[in-house]
């Protein structure tokens, strides 16, 4: 039986009728083929990428044929920059063109990650913020003069709460020029005096800041010499407060206040004339209101009344002054709070402590001539500095020893009321107790 169409035959199946259909008018139906099994399809593959052969060296860098070659040389076709289903014809690397399976798709560079960059680059801000702090401090604390020796002292009183800084302006030329002492009208005596001294307690209740007039009336007690560790006893001699630091020096004086009031000193700060004078310019000047013109010869002061900004030379002259005034040394120890008040209150302000070409001039100037005590740290330095500048913005008091006359043109200081305030300074109390 013959199972091929109609038009099929043994003798016309590989002639040119190959799909062609039957002879018949119309086309013939489906017919069943029960011995025809229609094969599963294959399973697509993605053909392997052909191995690149590199092309070996040829010698005399010919590609067909060399004298070394042993005959002509055939390119294949294949060349290390072509790659299959690269569908680039730029030329590019599979990163970048597409493939058989990438949607003919470019690759690009994945995104930066902005959060990573930005915590290294405040990571790096931070370690170099932290690292010039660091190089700053010890430079800063290397040039502090620690020169006084408060172990020297005899006898001292206990101590209380809160810290309690002895701050001494001296009239020392160390370092200073002829010309310097010309223009500061500082004169060209040897030796150094004290010509203001102020007592500052920093604690809970808020700093005090306490003046103590250099003709203040005080006995002088029994102390062992700086140099020459001799025991002097005491004679019950009374004299200006002054005259103990050009006996002995920063010891001596430390011993003299703190046997007239009972209360220990904690840590000695000395700066001369010509450091003060060179920390003001450093700064632009110090801006002050000055009540009532005056004018001294001796101090070179020269003022008018109102808002002014006073330089190095000038500042000097206003705190030094003493003569232009009817109350003499009191009334210039109300000028020394008022303007170092206002110096600390202008220095410690972002535009000088964040600005390094204001910065590092105004400590350098401070500190090349600024003597302390041999246990005075630079951190110590920075909290009177701050306590003397938060005297002026109200969290402090301000005021001079309690008097209660003369003596021989000398300040009497009023005894009970010494000890009052120097019990509310010992227990960190606050101070109630009025100069007059």
């Amino acid at each position: 039986m013959n199972d091929w169409p109609e038009g099929w035959s043994d003798d016309n199946r590989g002639g040119n009728r190959y799909g062609q259909g039957s002879a018949g008018e119309r086309p013939e139906g489906a017919r069943s083929m029960p011995h025809v099994q229609r094969r599963p399809a294959p399973q697509q593959r993605h053909p392997a990428p052909p191995r690149q052969r590199p092309i070996p060296q040829q010698p005399g860098g010919y590609d067909n044929g060399g004298p070394q070659s042993g005959g002509p040389q055939y390119d294949s076709g294949y060349n290390t920059g072509q790659v299959y289903g690269g569908g680039n014809a730029g030329g590019r690397g599979s990163g970048h063109g597409g493939g058989p399976g990438d949607g003919g798709r470019a690759q690009g560079r994945p995104a930066p990650d902005w959060r990573r960059r930005i915590k290294i680059g405040a990571l790096s801000l931070v370690v170099v913020v932290l690292g010039v702090s660091i190089g700053t401090y010890f430079w800063a604390d290397s040039k502090l003069k620690r020169e006084v020796d408060l172990s020297k002292v005899i006898e001292r009183p206990e101590g209380g709460d809160g810290t309690n800084y002895l701050i001494v302006g001296s009239d020392s030329r160390e370092g200073m020029t002829a010309e310097d002492k010309k223009k500061l009208h500082t004169g060209s005596n040897e030796g150094k005096r004290t010509d203001s001294m102020m007592i500052l307690h920093d604690g809970s209740n808020g700093p005090t800041l306490i003046s103590l007039p250099r003709d203040s009336d005080v006995e002088i007690p029994s102390f062992k010499g700086s140099e020459s560790g001799k025991l002097y006893p005491g004679r019950g001699r009374f004299t200006k407060l002054n005259a103990a630091y050009a006996m002995d020096g920063p010891e001596l004086l430390v011993r003299t206040v703190e046997f007239n009031t009972g209360l220990r000193i904690d840590h000695y700060c000395e700066i001369g004339f010509g450091g003060f004078a060179k920390i003001v310019d450093a700064i632009g000047g110090v801006e002050l209101d000055i009540p009532k013109a005056f004018k001294d010869k001796k101090s070179g002061a020269d003022f008018q009344a109102g808002k002014q900004t006073l330089n190095g030379a000038e500042s000097l002259a206003f705190v030094r002054t003493r003569y232009a005034f009817a109350e003499a040394d009191l009334a210039r120890t109300k000028n020394q709070q008022k303007f170092l008040a206002a110096l600390a209150s202008q220095t410690a302000t972002p535009s000088t402590i964040l600005n390094p070409f204001k910065l590092y001039p105004t400590m350098g100037a401070g500190l090349d001539t600024l003597v302390v005590d041999k246990d005075m740290s630079l951190w110590s330095l920075s909290q009177m500095f701050f306590a003397m500048k938060d005297v002026t913005g109200g969290d402090g008091k301000s005021m001079n020893m309690p008097m209660s006359g003369f003596r021989n043109g000398n300040v009497v200081w009023d005894k009970a009321k010494v000890k009052q305030l120097v019990e509310q300074l010992k227990n960190d109390e606050k101070v109630t107790v009025t100069e007059n």
